[in-house]
């Protein structure tokens, strides 16, 4: 099989036995850390499937995307941006999201503060945590097998738990929640894809 024939074949079985389920399970876990009547910008949100399931799961919630590569077929409004620049002005939203979005980001601490700019009290964060060589190996694996055949930018950005607790300092935040027993694979896939390789932190602005 060619390369690309292997990339398609990957991403059909992706879609086909992982996407649904991690998209459901993320939509309902992310919107279980919200307050309720709150703005939300989802910075990085593909077509946008994700963020409907958190409007749809906590009262009163609007949410807007901002990515890079815009979908015509994006199930939120969104707009375009650089990468790092958002086209808000201060303070727009309650908060922004970001879901497995920062580890593919070449400047993580850039996107991040201009988040907090626009953003009134909180940041919300679903991201990977790799402590050890084997971690990062196997986000390496889940990372192609998700996002190879879409075509984005893999630079394998991961990082231990004390490297983002210094980006959060650094970026003004703090932690005020945090999750990391997510269901996102069955068993006996969550053996080895899901242990402690995932969290969702709320963050408030200091």
């Amino acid at each position: 099989m060619s390369d690309i024939g292997t990339v398609e074949f990957v991403g059909k079985a992706h879609g086909q036995f992982v996407h649904k389920r991690r998209v459901a399970v993320l939509g309902r876990s992310l919107a279980a850390m919200l307050p309720t009547a709150t703005s939300l910008l989802d910075v990085g949100c593909g077509d946008g499937t994700i963020a409907k399931i958190v409007q749809e799961s906590a009262h009163g919630m609007t949410v807007s995307g901002a990515e890079f590569l815009p979908r015509p077929d994006c199930a939120i409004s969104c707009l375009g941006f650089d990468g790092v620049h958002l086209p808000f002005l201060d303070q727009s939203f309650d908060g922004c999201m970001f879901v497995d979005v920062l580890h593919h980001s070449r400047d993580a601490l850039a996107i991040l503060r201009d988040a907090v700019r626009v953003s009134r009290s909180f940041i919300l964060i679903k991201d990977h945590l790799a402590e050890n060589r084997l971690d990062h190996q196997t986000l390496r694996l889940m990372d192609w097998v998700g996002n190879r055949p879409h075509g984005v930018e893999l630079p394998y950005n991961y990082l231990s738990n004390e490297e983002w607790q210094r980006l959060y300092r650094t970026a003004g935040l703090a932690e005020a929640n945090v999750m990391q027993e997510i269901p996102i694979y069955p068993a006996p896939f969550s053996w080895v894809f899901g242990r402690k390789l995932h969290f969702i932190a709320l963050l408030r602005k200091l």
